[in-house]
């Protein structure tokens, strides 16, 4: 099963590596294939500072959540995308949120759900009939459910 992760994702399980989210992105080597644009290691990056002071964590141990976080997340080039695909995101992100292009074009790319905590988002593109979004609450479930299975 392949996930395309959205930045608030990442960014809530840098702030918090023993909550659900953190323990999705951490335990699920070999059940869930996460991949993310290389515009998200841009995001970290550029937040890294008001992680730690939003947290408390000094500034190594934000690099050791990153670092646990997108371990087993698969960065690729926006450059493989099909300018189709994002001509197609564009247009269901236009008047909703145009900085979430990239998880959109993604999900066309790749054939698969966005993993996004943006309620914004979520709403806006399922009125646009875009529902290929998976809740944490429902990842979490079907993550167990992949466990089982593979026993």
């Amino acid at each position: 099963m392949k996930i395309v992760v959205d930045t608030n994702i990442v960014f809530s399980g840098i702030l918090n590596t023993n909550g659900k989210i953190g323990d999705i992105l951490i335990n699920s080597h070999g059940l869930i294939d996460f991949i993310a644009p290389d515009f998200l290691r841009t995001e970290i990056h550029k937040h890294h500072n008001k992680l730690s002071k939003i947290s408390g964590l000094s500034s190594e141990e934000i690099f050791e959540s990153e670092f646990q976080i997108c371990k087993d997340i698969k960065f690729i080039s926006e450059e493989l995308i099909l300018s189709a695909n994002w001509k197609t995101a564009f247009n269901l992100v236009k008047e909703v949120d145009e900085s979430d292009i990239h998880y959109v074009a993604f999900s066309k790319q790749f054939n698969c759900k966005i993993w996004s905590g943006d309620k914004q988002l979520i709403r806006g593109l399922k009125r646009k009939s875009f529902e290929d979004f998976i809740l944490t609450d429902d990842l979490f479930l079907t993550r167990e459910a992949l466990k089982k299975r593979k026993k």
